[in-house]
């Protein structure tokens, strides 16, 4: 088999499965819906889906070491599918019972889904390239920030019944079919497309090396170094903690703006006007929050492509002491970018960091702790994301405050012209705080060891 049929794969499925990142688009027409809920409430999946997403990363990764990536992949697909689906269903509820149902559907069901069939592709990929780690595994998870750069502008299309739009371009006209049919399309789409793309995982034979490729000869010395931990043993490695405080850091900052990059410009643009604000207004300001999430999946994808290449060429601590860095100073700045090219390019900073840490953290942990449980080992590296999953969007949530309050008109809610409250926030504080841990996290990184000796 041609090893860049892997690739393809997995491409389709990261594709797909990027859809946990347009969680902000579904934000406000939620709480149209559901007028009751508050904003940490209407956060509560988006910060779930992320924490069971890290969960089924650990299980999914125990298992296609064992059963294959293919059988897993497509186990990951049909579950993520049935998860949207059933998401669809929460209009039939009260708003307590309905966040609940939605919590299950669409953030324990659709999370599980997608952290199983996640690592499958990482860890093929990384077994078929051993002489091209940095770059494969930026090209594995780069379609997992691409794929919201497509689906972003489809789901609030389907929401508002708007035009789909990329770069501000109208290219063709949805209909609107609410909030709730959109997560039933996209949960079909989805089951079609990551059980497709899992049809072409699979792992390499048993000594399997790339032809004309020799394996770099480690020093022969007295105490030789270790090459492949198991679970257990990794975790007892000062290196394991490192990794993981620092990517749990990098995680929670990336997505803090991740999750909520519509509602933030929004609070940006609804701030400086006058309710009611007009319909044509408000579907202005919502599709610039899509293209905000789409530029956000460019510089997500390409942050990991980018930044895995980088790192094979240079140390990897110091790719990784660069890219914190530059994660901080975006952070620190983004408050003072409400200029619409400026928000975009203080995001696409934060994102394009984040998701360079998706595939460089990946690459340590086989450089540090082997191949032979990639699987496992990345999924307990990889709890770090959930954990920065449920911190980022809270830290957004909790530390907002709230400045103003306007009225906007919209039919979205129930295919009728109304008038809706919006509560403008200031989210500086969260994002200091997430700067505050980027900068310490550029610090720890460079006490990680070149080489892993033996637990």
């Amino acid at each position: 088999m041609n090893r860049w049929w892997v690739v393809v794969g997995a491409l389709v499925i990261q594709a797909s499965l990027g859809a946990v990142y347009i969680w902000s688009i579904f934000q406000q027409p939620l709480l149209e819906h559901f007028d009751s809920w508050t904003q940490i409430q209407v956060t509560y999946p988006a910060q779930i889906v992320l924490a069971c997403f890290a969960l089924g990363v650990i299980v999914g990764g125990r298992l296609q070491d064992r059963l294959g990536p293919r059988v897993i992949a497509t186990a990951g697909g049909v579950i993520l599918g049935c998860g949207l689906v059933l998401a669809r269903f929460s209009y039939l509820f009260e708003p307590g019972p309905a966040l609940a149902w939605l919590i299950m559907s669409y953030s324990v069901l659709g999370g599980f889904g997608i952290g199983i069939a996640y690592v499958c592709p990482i860890a093929s990929c990384i077994k078929w390239f051993p002489d091209k780690r940095g770059l494969v595994t930026g090209l594995a998870v780069a379609g997992f920030g691409a794929g919201a750069f497509l689906l972003a502008p489809l789901a609030r299309g389907l929401i508002c019944g708007d035009a789909y739009s990329l770069f501000g371009v109208p290219l063709f006209q949805l209909p609107q079919i609410g909030v709730f049919n959109t997560l039933m399309v996209l949960g079909m789409l989805f089951l079609v497309t990551v059980t497709g793309g899992a049809q072409l995982m699979r792992n390499p034979p048993p000594g399997y090396q790339p032809a004309g490729w020799t394996p770099p000869q480690k020093p022969v010395t007295a105490n030789p170094a270790k090459v492949d931990f198991t679970p257990a043993e990794m975790v007892r490695t000062k290196n394991f903690w490192i990794l993981w405080l620092t990517y749990f850091a990098g995680c929670t900052a990336g997505l803090q703006v991740t999750m909520k990059a519509a509602p933030i410009w929004q609070s940006f643009s609804f701030g400086e006007m006058i309710g009611p604000i007009p319909h044509s207004t408000y579907l202005s300001v919502t599709a610039m929050g899509a293209t905000a999430v789409s530029i956000l999946a460019l510089f997500n994808a390409s942050g990991r492509v980018l930044w895995g290449k980088v790192s094979d060429l240079l140390d990897r601590r110091v790719t990784l002491c660069i890219m914190f860095t530059i994660c901080a100073a975006a952070l620190l700045a983004l408050d003072f970018l409400r200029v619409f090219p400026l928000y975009l390019l203080g995001i696409g900073l934060v994102a394009l960091c984040f998701g360079g840490f998706l595939s460089v953290y990946a690459v340590v942990t086989a450089d540090l702790f082997g191949t032979r449980n990639m699987g496992a080992n990345y999924g307990l590296i990889f709890t770090a994301y959930g954990a920065g999953g449920i911190m980022g969007p809270y830290l957004a949530a909790a530390l907002r405050r709230v400045m103003d309050q306007v009225t906007y008109l919209t039919p979205c809610p129930r295919g009728r012209l109304q008038e809706v409250s919006f509560m403008v926030g200031d989210y500086s504080l969260a994002f200091w705080v997430s700067a505050g841990a980027c900068l310490l996290a550029a610090v720890l990184v460079l006490q990680i060891k070149r080489q892993q000796t033996t637990a």
